[in-house]
């Protein structure tokens, strides 16, 4: 089966939809499949940059902003603004810009969203044209359904199905202005009956959205994320001292200063004195801010020796964070979809704590490696934090329960049967 999968890149960052396209396109070949995973907007970051896709990116976020801005320059021939493209251009605009701020994306979100009935429709139709001439896919697959703009083209010029997983879009589209946010979400409903099949990443989000999008459950099937089980495995020897791990992007949509404000009260609250604190992930020039001031925050505890940020890690430091800690925890505010992180922890043997709402129970009992503590709790947090850490045995169990879970349920591997199945009925 040829399949094109059109996923967003980032330009300069590590982003989990990106992580786990990767790896499903990588796991699709596998199985026996051409796929091709073609980027969107600006270049693909990977953590192995061998793996980055050669494909060109397509309908180029530069020349994407000047169409929507100037209909001047959407009459310009594509011979002019080719050079707008270039991955290398495209990376350093990404790098010195804003573009993770919903508040300020509003106008630009409707205008993706209105594909070819929309200020980019030229866009469009040369994203068409391209996969038209270059593989002629069977199918094609949408990484999330901001991108549902394209779909009716594609459709009619490819004459090949849509399919499309859904994944953390809703947080994204809830923190638009209005009027921006209640027309995106209009007019998503109204796109997605152009999908043959959407993809939600948990059960838990594929409720949430079937209310969102007002559409039957039959055009839902769920695929849970899987990740490539490679050089994850369980540390030789436990942490000399008990070490609390964080691992995400470095903002406040993912509660790490809940995760600080528990550090902070751990040893009032049962734990070891000498607990550490190592926090990992994608820092961002707009997160910056925040970050200081976390640091003020354990400054005022005496604990800046006792805590490490770890921004922006390779892979290979990556897997070695996961085996420096002894528990992970991401207490995200918003209805997390699913969470990668968790898998990579509990594959390394790590248990992980967290928030008793969205997806993470789904996984927790999938896997049985973690606990979970009230949503935005920093005493709930540190209580269950202080109890693992003084508790080897149950840490360890967790730990071993959560890495064989994954190995059975969540691999890269059982990720790409399941869409494989959804693929052939389409």
């Amino acid at each position: 089966m040829r399949i094109s999968l059109l996923t967003p890149g980032t330009g300069h960052f590590y982003c989990g939809s990106c992580l786990r396209d990767h790896m499903l396109a990588r796991a699709l070949i596998m199985r026996g499949h051409d796929a091709v995973i073609h980027p969107l907007y600006l270049p693909l970051v990977l953590e192995d940059p061998e793996e980055t896709p050669d494909s060109p990116v397509l309908m180029g976020g530069i020349n994407l902003y000047l169409q929507h801005g100037s209909a001047l320059f959407r009459r310009l021939p594509h011979g002019l603004t080719r050079w707008l493209d270039a991955p290398a251009l495209l990376r350093f605009v990404a790098r010195r810009g804003n573009l993770t701020d919903p508040g300020k994306l509003g106008r630009l979100t409707l205008s993706t969203l209105l594909g070819e009935d929309g200020p980019m429709a030229r866009e469009v139709d040369r994203l068409a044209r391209y996969l038209e001439e270059a593989e002629r896919p069977d199918v094609i697959l949408l990484s999330n359904i901001l991108l549902c703009g394209v779909a009716r083209k594609l459709k009619a010029r490819l004459r090949c199905p849509i399919v499309c997983t859904l994944q953390g879009e809703a947080p994204f589209l809830d923190e638009l202005i209005e009027p921006y946010r209640g027309e995106a979400w209009r007019i998503i409903r109204e796109r997605a009956r152009d999908l043959d099949r959407l993809l939600p990443v948990s059960r838990w989000y594929a409720e949430h959205m079937a209310l969102r999008l007002d559409l039957p459950p039959d055009r839902f099937q769920v695929v849970e994320n899987g990740i490539a089980l490679d050089g994850l495995g369980p540390a030789d020897a436990a942490p000399p001292v008990p070490t609390i791990g964080y691992l995400a992007r470095l903002c406040p949509q993912k509660g790490l200063h809940t995760l600080v404000e528990a550090f902070c009260r751990l040893t009032d609250l049962g734990g070891p004195e000498n607990t550490r604190l190592r926090i990992a992930g994608v820092l961002l020039k707009e997160d910056r801010p925040y970050l200081a001031r976390l640091e003020a925050r354990l400054a005022e505890h005496g604990l800046t020796d006792r805590a490490e940020f770890l921004p922006n890690l390779s892979r290979a430091d990556k897997l070695r964070f996961l085996r420096s800690i002894s528990v992970l925890s991401v207490p995200a505010l918003y209805g997390e979809s699913f969470g990668l992180y968790l898998l990579e922890a509990m594959a390394c043997g790590v248990p992980v704590v967290q928030p008793r709402h969205a997806a993470f129970p789904e996984v927790i009992e999938a896997t049985g490696g973690g606990m979970l503590c009230r949503p935005d709790d920093p005493d709930d947090l540190g209580r269950t934090l202080a109890r693992l850490l003084r508790n080897d045995e149950e840490r360890r169990a967790l730990g071993a329960a959560g890495r064989l879970g994954v190995q059975r349920h969540f691999t890269a591997d059982k990720m790409a049967e399941r869409v494989e199945a959804v693929l052939n009925a389409v």
